[in-house]
């Protein structure tokens, strides 16, 4: 990523914040200050020109008159430029002088922004852990402390992120109906609440298990398991067995994990899943016989379980361009046929997830350089679950590309991990994918493959050459 992005990343945290009262502060200040001669009591100059004298003595008193706090926070961004790193240095020296400053929480939101954007995990840990301190209900900012803490690895920073998780998971437990969104019918609002207590048991044992803690791990898998039947749980309950030689029982846990897993899941693929399950089938039995019966009965109980009734948009959808999404945040509908023969360039994206923030600008900035073409359509497409989190976050952030609610298209597209950048070619095909991304290639990357599906698209739409005979 170019350095002018990380400015830009850092300002849209801080400039809608501090930059309006700064420049309301320094244009009333300007205006209302008397010139030099003027305080001393001289006659106004009346000429509408400025006496060489007046410049000396205006620039004397400029150089003198100390600087508010708002006016040094602005200096040390303007100072920074396009340098990344001198903007941490600039912001944390602000800080250091101004430690109760009231604009801290956007200034730690800026420099974790511009931490994470050259790798520096220990600096964006320490100023998301910061921001969860100032603003404990802050649910997003602690998750990506979580992972930050997680990825650390050592004791201490799991322990800590055990604390976030405990936190985030009390915060969905507690959450009250009132707090839905109008959009979102009762029983959806519920359905999400589970899936989410679910996966925070799901992380917070995760986290417990890499303490050592297996007692209070379990008992988190096994408490996510009972509030959603989901593969990362199950794995993680069958190691548990067969780590206690309970082979039988570490059979029908894989067996469950391996049932609703797909091709692909975060917790292993089937292969993985598959071998385990038959290594604990063995053990328990002394050879395969009966493990295709046992592996299909389990599939039938468990899609039995868990075929509860879902409300789902788009059901019946066949491909990206029979999906109706909704714009966001307005709700209005968006109806992608209208996009049909275009190339589409879709990015995956939720408020919590902090790399979706930094690759943002980039996104932003292909998107303005396709903004004449009317063969190429970029989507932002939101995955939050509560879409209530969605208008005040696109409030601040002021996009250029359309925004829409995903409304199933990322299940469709096998979406699970954010951000997901998608090109898809005017058939309806996905011609590039990006699960993550290297914020030093990623512009490269995407700016090619938009150029080839283009490409593409304008030799698909030619006539062919008549043959020679």
């Amino acid at each position: 990523m170019s350095s002018r992005c990380i400015v830009v990343a850092a300002v849209l945290w801080i400039g809608c914040v501090i930059f309006p009262t700064l420049l309301t502060a320094q244009s009333s200040a300007q205006s209302s200050a008397p010139t030099p001669a003027q305080a001393a009591g001289a006659t106004p100059n009346t000429s509408g020109k400025q006496t060489a004298a007046e410049k000396k003595a205006a620039q004397k008193q400029a150089a003198a008159k100390p600087l508010s706090p708002a006016e040094e926070l602005q200096k040390a961004i303007s100072d920074a430029g396009n340098d990344r790193a001198a903007l941490v240095k600039n912001l944390q020296g602000y800080l250091e002088k101004y430690p109760e400053a009231p604009e801290r929480p956007q200034i730690y939101r800026a420099l974790v922004e511009a931490c994470m954007q050259f790798h520096d995990d220990g600096c964006a840990t320490n100023y998301a852990e910061r921001i969860v301190s100032l603003t404990p209900g802050d649910n997003s900012m602690a998750l990506l402390a979580i992972q930050l803490l997680e990825r650390a690895g050592d004791a201490a920073s799991v322990g800590r992120a055990v604390t976030y998780a405990t936190r985030v998971y009390e915060s969905v437990k507690n959450s009250p109906i009132a707090e839905k969104s109008p959009r979102v019918s009762a029983e959806e609002w519920e359905s999400q609440k589970k899936r989410d207590e679910s996966a925070m048991l799901a992380l917070r044992g995760r986290l417990e298990a890499r303490l050592q803690a297996s007692i209070t791990a379990r008992k988190d898998f096994e408490n996510s398991y009972a509030l959603l039947p989901n593969a990362s749980a199950a794995l993680r309950l069958g190691e548990f067995d067969e780590l206690a030689k309970d082979y039988k029982s570490a059979a029908t846990w894989y067996g469950r994990a391996f049932a609703l897993s797909d091709t692909a899941t975060k917790s292993g693929n089937r292969r993985e899943i598959r071998e385990k399950m038959g290594n604990a089938w063995r053990l328990a039995h002394g050879n395969d016989a009966g493990l295709g019966d046992f592996l299909l009965k389990t599939i039938d109980d468990v899609t039995a379980s868990s075929a509860a009734p879902r409300v789902k948009r788009n059901a019946g959808a066949k491909d990206a361009f029979a999906y109706v999404l909704r714009r966001a945040p307005d709700g209005s509908a968006y109806p992608m046929a209208a996009q049909k023969g275009k190339v589409l360039v879709i990015n995956f994206w939720a408020t919590w997830c902090g790399p979706c923030h930094a690759l943002e600008p980039i996104y932003e900035k292909l998107a303005a350089r396709y903004a004449g073409n009317t063969g190429v359509v970029f989507l932002s497409a939101n995955c939050d679950e509560d879409e209530s989190l969605v208008k005040p976050y696109l409030a601040e952030r002021k996009p250029r590309s359309s925004e829409v609610f995903a409304d199933g298209l990322d299940e469709s597209f096998a979406v699970d991990s954010f951000p997901t950048v998608l090109i898809v070619d005017r058939g309806g095909r996905v011609v590039f994918r990006a699960n993550g991304f290297d914020p030093e290639t990623i512009e490269q990357e995407l700016g090619e493959a938009i150029l080839q599906a283009v490409a593409i698209t304008a030799d698909a739409g030619k006539p062919s050459a008549p043959s020679a005979h």
